[in-house]
């Protein structure tokens, strides 16, 4: 059963700092997410505000506010901002001690970590509460070398990658897992950054906190356990940050780890500068797409589309203009769904049709 959880979020929900709180509003196995925490929207239906559809989840002024609203203590606080500055100031630690205080589990996908600050700790055994620092690397005993064995994988692997960090291929990854489930393959999610792994993910590693020895090694090490114990006809793992982006090397680890057989690639058209670092223009589609097919000798099948800043008409321009210009299936997910994507699946690897046909056959029998 999910447990009951309330998101922070203060001034950032819509926002790329708020890009946990905005994956947990959209998709949550782990967590029943009872409310955000922004006083700047409070009032408002959080999935209303993030994609115009209602869901159901509020957004309140605090967490005062979610406790008398709600008439309970949720079991966790989770702190859904992820800054590019990830130390919190007095305020936000404030914030966090007070939810402590009133018994609340701590759940921190920062990489500062919290079980390691002498205040938190304390705090923790003065309430009995327990805190979960999402990113914090296993134990050296527990890290996996890269060993080749991504090679044994017969599934077809499928990365998604970006042009920049915070532009959406966890929330296309995970959107199109879904449509692939639904569809009738059973289809495995590798997430690579602390926002799949808090929505649920079964296999998965924060590949940035981890040293460049290990990261390639934990990418092949999630894939291949998803392989060996749930026979997927088909594995999508999401990507980080960008092969050129100067300040990251997590798609680099991640290609090298997983060995994809194809690439989805996300782009926000309407952005000029990388996320974080306005002094640094942002690649031209065509540059990621050359490196990306260049680096990993896998081949760009598709492109989504981050509609920040885009009007609807703009986003479907671009679509066909795209589509002409690449000679590639181009969608944007969260307004049309993976639909798309399945097909193009489909259409390069024949043999996932054939399994859904193969799987629907005992049904059309009935």
């Amino acid at each position: 059963m999910k447990e009951d959880a309330l998101v922070y979020s203060e001034n950032e929900l819509g926002q790329i700092d708020g890009k946990v709180a905005n994956g947990l509003v959209r998709h949550s196995d782990k967590y029943k997410i009872l409310g955000i925490l922004d006083s700047t929207k409070a009032g408002l239906d959080a999935g209303e505000y993030l994609d115009g559809i209602k869901n159901g989840i509020p957004v309140f002024r605090n967490l005062e506010h979610a406790i008398e609203q709600l008439g309970f203590i949720p079991k966790y606080f989770i702190y859904g901002i992820a800054p590019l500055a990830s130390f919190l100031d007095k305020q936000q630690r404030e914030i966090i001690l007070s939810a402590m205080k009133k018994g609340m589990d701590i759940v921190n996908g920062l990489p500062e970590f919290l079980t390691e600050d002498e205040e938190f700790i304390a705090m923790s055994l003065k309430y009995n509460v327990q805190i979960f620092d999402i990113r914090k690397a296993p134990h050296r005993k527990d890290l996996h070398n890269f060993t080749g064995r991504i090679h044994d994988v017969k599934t077809p692997v499928i990365t998604v990658l970006g042009t920049d960090c915070a532009v959406g291929k966890r929330t296309t990854a995970v959107n199109l897992v879904e449509a692939l489930r639904h569809a009738g393959l059973n289809t495995s999610f590798i997430a690579t950054g602390q926002t799949g792994l808090l929505q649920g993910a079964k296999y998965g590693v924060a590949v940035d906190v981890l040293s460049s020895g290990f990261a390639t090694g934990e990418v092949e090490n999630a894939i291949v356990n998803a392989y060996e114990n749930d026979k997927p006809d088909i594995i999508v793992v999401e990507g980080q940050g960008a092969l050129s982006h100067p300040a990251f090397t997590s798609s680099s680890a991640i290609i090298r780890g997983a060995v994809p057989n194809a690439v989805i690639i996300q782009h926000p058209p309407k952005r000029i500068n990388h996320c974080d670092y306005p002094a640094i223009p942002m690649p031209t589609l065509e540059s990621e797409i050359e490196l990306i097919e260049l680096f990993s000798k896998s081949r760009v099948i598709a492109i989504t589309l981050n509609h920040e800043d885009m009007t609807d008409d703009e986003v479907k321009k671009t679509i066909v203009e795209y589509e002409y210009k690449y000679e590639l299936p181009t969608t944007d997910v969260l307004k049309f769904g993976s639909e798309k994507l399945v097909e193009t699946l489909f259409n390069v690897f024949p043999e996932l049709q054939k399994r859904v046909s193969v799987v629907c056959q005992p049904q059309e029998l009935k």
